[in-house]
């Protein structure tokens, strides 16, 4: 695997590769010497693998973008979701099936390049008189993602008109950093939230099967892969299946005749991607809005390219409500910050305002909103 990843470094002019390591003892040893931009971590090496060293360099204060590198199988996928959930920015696919090398190093600098470049252009960035600070790759700690400790940092103003009517759902597109946003935001979510939640992470089939389950264990909510037919009930979180679009529709009329109400179904496509993305967002937001009208709460948090921009103004266009993820909690400020810079985010909220703001639009109180607002802090 190393042997391929230097091939594909070398196969971009823009980039260079620091050094190796044969194993994480290893790495953690250079890193010391090298201080690299970014680090690519194979899930699987001897001694200490990909994700105990990520552990290790988080706990030495290694603050460097981390992609992960992992086979798809049930192993690979299980120990690059935990890596994602513990802060690795990001994972690639070892490829397989290829008739050559060649193939492979070109099918892997497809998916990796990109990558590398959005996490190190997120990494190093600096902040001018009207951004937020650059983001780190590792999930901010819960007091400096709101300010200083102690103090919860108020919301954004709104950035156009008040939001809309009280939701009847929460919609999540996400990508790039998003399991380990996830795995903040869904776990401050009470048991008794009363609406269902949608998400759309970008990530293969195996991997968000694993991504629901270990959520599950996570939550207060039930947390389940979405699977097409299955009616929406209020306080179960769904997770869109990978390289299938999550759409939501009404039970046709004939299944509950006598029903005046008749109650929303899960549908799942394998209809040509969107934004190169399959799951993509805007598919399930733009199926939301003949089902919902006005009462949608869309989220956009971190991650690469656009995804969600469109099925946001639509969304806005039908009175909807919008949020995004602010820029210094990001791993990659793509795709929720095309929608604020596109004027459609009513709030641009560090990740640990966000489940507060939930709770404050979906009616549950402000005493609870503030409650859940000063546990985090």
């Amino acid at each position: 695997m190393r042997s391929l990843l230097r091939s594909v470094i070398a196969s971009d002019r823009r980039l260079e590769v620091a050094g190796t390591a044969i194993d994480g003892a290893s790495a953690l040893r250079a890193m010391d010497s090298i201080r690299p931009d970014l680090v690519l971590l194979d899930v699987e090496m001897p001694g200490m693998d990909g994700l105990s060293t990520l552990k290790q360099m988080k706990e030495l204060g290694r603050r460097v973008p981390v992609i992960m590198c992992s086979s798809l199988t049930q192993r690979g996928a299980k120990v690059t979701i935990e890596a994602l959930a513990s802060g690795a920015a990001d994972y690639v696919t070892k490829p397989s099936g290829q008739p050559s090398r060649d193939a492979a190093v070109l099918t892997l600098a497809r998916d990796l390049v990109p990558k590398i470049l959005a996490l190190t252009e997120a990494a190093t960035a600096t902040s001018t008189p009207t951004q937020a600070q650059a983001p780190s790759a590792w999930p901010a700690p819960l007091s400096s993602s709101l300010g200083a400790p102690g103090v919860f940092a108020p919301p954004a103003p709104l950035q156009q008109a008040p939001a809309g009517p009280p939701p009847a759902i929460v919609l999540i597109g996400v990508s790039t950093g998003g399991p380990a946003a996830l795995d903040v935001l869904l776990p401050s979510l009470p048991a008794n939230f009363p609406l269902p939640v949608l998400i759309v992470q970008h990530m293969p089939e195996l991997f968000t099967k694993l991504l629901a389950e270990r959520l599950d264990t996570r939550c207060q909510l039930r947390v389940r892969e979405a699977t097409s037919g299955e009616l929406v009930q209020r306080g179960v979180i769904y997770i869109a299946r990978g390289d299938w679009h999550l759409e939501l529709a009404v039970v046709p009329s004939d299944r509950f005749p006598r029903s005046s109400n008749r109650p929303v179904m899960l549908r799942l496509n394998q209809e040509s991607p969107e934004n190169f993305c399959r799951p993509a967002a805007d598919v399930l937001f733009r199926s939301a809005i003949p089902v919902y009208g006005a009462n949608i709460l869309a989220i956009v948090l971190t991650g690469m390219g656009s995804d969600g921009l469109a099925g946001c103004r639509l969304i806005r266009e039908h009175n909807g409500t919008v949020l995004a993820q602010d820029r210094q909690t990001s791993a990659v400020w793509g795709m929720p910050g095309v929608v604020a810079q596109a004027g459609l985010a009513h709030r641009i909220l560090p990740l640990n305002a966000i489940a507060p703001e939930i709770l404050r639009l979906t009616g549950r109180g402000q005493r609870e909103a503030f409650e859940l607002r000063e546990s985090t802090v």
